[in-house]
């Protein structure tokens, strides 16, 4: 039996250790494995690793699970590593909180992560194979963060 839970929210508390071993095992019902769980097997290995080495396993064991129940066309590269990303900083942003707390405070992650990615990425962009394939900085710019240096701001020109 899998230390993993049917649904990850099956119980209140959970063995972070157990989750990602279990993950990385490819023990999960990828029928169960819904945007909650994806986000919490993400928060699991964010809280036992570096962001850099969380991203690179948590994505390794992604990529075997979508290859094993033979549906490799379903791994996102730019989608998976955003998302670690935006949970690593929400995670460094208040360290100390349990999944409940972040779960409660992160709901746009939850309710309406599509509206989050709409922010960053147009829809051409994360259709491509491009980001499919690799991970692909955004191409939008989210509200408050337009700006731009033109080539005569740049520090060091003194034109």
């Amino acid at each position: 039996m899998s230390a993993v839970p049917e649904r990850l929210d099956d119980k209140p508390s959970f063995d972070i250790v157990a989750t990602v071993r279990s993950f990385e095992a490819s023990e999960f019902d990828p029928g169960k494995f819904d945007h909650e769980a994806h986000v919490r097997i993400a928060w699991c290995y964010l809280q036992q690793y570096p962001p850099a080495l969380a991203i690179a396993r948590f994505t390794a064991a992604l990529r075997t699970l979508t290859q094993r129940i033979g549906m490799p066309q379903k791994y996102h590269e730019t989608l998976s590593w955003f998302f670690m990303i935006v949970i690593a900083d929400r995670c460094a942003q208040s360290p100390t909180k349990g999944w409940d707390r972040f779960r409660e405070d992160n709901s746009d992650l939850f309710n309406d992560a599509t509206l989050l990615l709409k922010q960053h990425y147009s829809a051409a962009c994360l259709g491509s194979t491009r980001a499919r394939e690799r991970f692909v900085l955004p191409d939008l710019a989210p509200s408050g963060m337009r700006g731009t240096i033109s080539p005569e701001q740049s520090p060091g020109n003194n034109a």
